[in-house]
């Protein structure tokens, strides 16, 4: 809501009307006229990526907040992988046998939005990309289980529409990747990784990385199917090479099914907060 409305001055929607409603001039006309907020041409400039930037991130900020959503439950995983009934529609054998994955990601989304719904629709909220595959999967869990989901899009050449099952009060839409990043992660109480291409390793290792440093804190981290993460991933030979430390292959658990997984977040135990730990800024 706009805090203009709780002001004794004129507020931004009212002027946005009044904009529109001025005598047809060469003055009036001009885009100089436009009021700034509602010029688009203007609102696109180099120079205000910054403001962009900040819109992009208060906007779904702004609207979690005022749903009360405490903490989410982020699904990451390939758009490619299809629905099982679809499986014969899949360009690759292999991506025919993954779709066992989206019915895993499914159900595990709608375990922990049974969850979710006893927290009143406030804690372990589904969150996706917001695509197809596994991502419609997450969001599909959630709606059969009778809950909310968020889907956070991004703009793509040739992306689609948000699939059909992210609660539409909750369908965000977004131009920086960054930005999409932080909301991911922001509220993140689990990250669930299937299998997935090059968006699915970016936003893993991305991840990985911030657990990692410190940079946040330390959450139960799952890797849906362990065939397919060690085939693609030699994880022990990024330990023995010495690039990353043996105690950094505890950071993320291979798992198999959604009660494995529901099991799994049940039972953690969070890390003490970073200024209890002996040594640490």
């Amino acid at each position: 809501m706009d805090d203009d409305r709780n002001s004794v001055l004129r507020d931004a929607h009212s002027d946005t009307t009044a904009a529109r409603g001025v005598p047809d001039t060469p003055q009036s006309r001009s885009p100089s006229y436009r009021l700034a907020f509602t010029d688009e041409e203007f609102m696109c400039r180099d120079e205000l990526r910054p403001v962009r930037l900040q819109l992009e991130l208060l906007k779904p900020q702004l609207l979690l907040d005022e749903r009360q959503i405490e903490s989410t439950i982020v699904l990451f995983g390939g758009a490619r992988i299809p629905d099982p009934a679809h499986k014969h529609t899949a360009r690759t054998k292999t991506l025919a046998e993954l779709s066992a994955y989206y019915e895993v990601a499914r159900e595990f989304s709608r375990l922990m939005t049974e969850k979710s719904l006893a927290s009143g629709n406030r804690e372990y909220v589904i969150t996706t990309g917001g695509g197809p595959g596994v991502m419609e999967a997450g969001n599909r869990g959630a709606h059969e289980a009778g809950g909310i989901s968020l889907g956070l899009s991004i703009v793509l050449p040739h992306e689609q529409a948000p699939n059909q099952y992210v609660t539409p009060e909750l369908s965000f839409n977004f131009h920086y990747f960054a930005i999409r990043k932080m909301h991911f992660l922001m509220r993140a109480r689990a990250i669930a990784v299937f299998p997935g291409g090059f968006g699915t390793m970016d936003e893993m290792f991305e991840s990985l990385t911030l657990i990692q440093t410190g940079r946040m804190d330390r959450v139960p981290f799952l890797l849906f199917g362990r065939a397919f993460w060690e085939r693609v991933v030699n994880w022990q030979a990024l330990a023995d090479a010495g690039t990353i430390s043996d105690e950094d292959l505890n950071l993320f658990r291979f798992v198999d099914s959604a009660e494995e997984a529901v099991e799994i977040i049940e039972n953690w135990e969070p890390a003490p907060p970073r200024d209890a730990i002996p040594g640490r800024d």
